[in-house]
């Protein structure tokens, strides 16, 4: 998040009610989720967001548990996608969900990632995701499926780096999350232009969406350890995004590429391989650029310069604190209980006049 400059809230949106939303990755059993759930609820999140990954647990059975352990928080995917389930099955699975929960469910889609293992491609991505909405939405509330009808569906948040489904969540889209990780003031009104776009095709107010910037989270009293636990995503992002005004020359950015070409694992999976060389590789700055990482206090900082930008939502994509012998359950538990200050200051702060 660049702190070149302090943003005031967009003309494009009404201020909202402050919205904390938390996404785990479920490398753990589905008790263990469970429990991630409750800590979430009690830090004072609204809503947790669980990983739809290949080869990990089922992101559905594990909404069921975490919305079986809680009262209050929302729960959804965070995202499922079109091309590894049929919009009819993922309607089918959020009426049960809805059932379980009293409503506290949302549906994450995006596009999908990591699907060529299974031999999938992603054809007409834009046309698949929007007949995705449509048929999810149409399924819930014609009366189809055997339960009957759900009067108004459920949210549907999309998440995307991408103009055109930052476009197409303008139209449809009850939440828009911004999948950039870096953020400034410049990068946050491009999101909110390409949204205001879209909702101008079909005559849509853009303040009937919600728009949440997607940060990467890991908090731990050892704050040095917590911003080395994500160096690996800060390492992924740069040379994905490659933002222009980040402090970077060729050869940096080079050395940067080359070791991740040795890096094992997803860059979010808890048992991955990082090369050593990263730590020196990627800066303090970088870290402060692509994420919120530290003690309560660093992250306190960091929020505020996001609020700053205009948000009244954030989404965080909870990092594990990487600890000898720490499974990934005990390094999301970490970063959620020495976060939970934070979200508590940022909400009596947003509800003051």
């Amino acid at each position: 998040m660049s702190a070149a400059t302090t943003h005031m809230p967009s003309a494009l949106h009404e201020r909202r009610p402050l919205t904390l939303e938390a996404e785990i990755t479920p490398g753990m059993t589905l008790a263990e989720a469970a429990s991630l759930a409750r800590a979430a609820e009690d830090a004072g999140f609204d809503r947790l967001g669980v990983s739809d990954v290949l080869w990990y647990p089922d992101c559905f059975l594990v909404q069921a548990e975490c919305l079986r352990a809680t009262s209050r928080i929302h729960v959804g995917s965070m995202v499922t996608n079109a091309y590894t389930r049929h919009p009819a099955i993922i309607a089918g699975a959020l009426q049960s969900l809805h059932e379980l929960s009293d409503g506290r469910v949302f549906c994450g889609l995006g596009v999908g990632a990591g699907l060529e293992d299974l031999g999938i491609g992603y054809p007409d991505p834009i046309a698949t995701l929007r007949s995705a909405v449509d048929t999810i939405r149409a399924t819930l509330t014609s009366g189809r499926l055997e339960r009957g009808a759900l009067a108004g569906g459920v949210p549907i948040s999309i998440g995307t780096r991408s103009p055109q489904v930052m476009r197409l969540a303008g139209e449809m889209a009850d939440i828009a999350l911004v999948g950039a990780r870096y953020l400034s003031a410049e990068v946050a009104d491009r999101y909110r232009g390409w949204l205001a776009d879209g909702a101008a095709r079909v005559g849509r107010s853009v303040n009937a969406v919600e728009i949440a910037p997607r940060l990467t989270l890991c908090a731990s009293t050892d704050g040095s350890l917590a911003r080395r636990s994500i160096k690996r995503y800060v390492a992924h992002y740069l040379t994905l995004i490659r933002p222009d005004d980040i402090a970077i020359d060729d050869e940096q950015l080079a050395a940067i590429t080359a070791e991740l070409t040795g890096a094992r694992g997803w860059y979010f999976a808890h048992d991955r391989y990082d090369p050593p060389e990263l730590d020196e590789l990627i800066s303090a700055e970088m870290v402060e650029a692509f994420g919120v990482a530290g003690t309560a206090d660093d992250c306190m900082r960091l929020v505020e310069r996001v609020l700053d930008l205009g948000f009244t939502s954030l989404s965080f994509n909870l990092a594990a604190v990487r600890r000898p012998g720490f499974s990934m359950y005990q390094g999301l538990r970490e970063t959620i209980e020495a976060f939970a200050p934070v979200v508590e200051h940022v909400r009596a702060a947003s509800s003051v006049p």
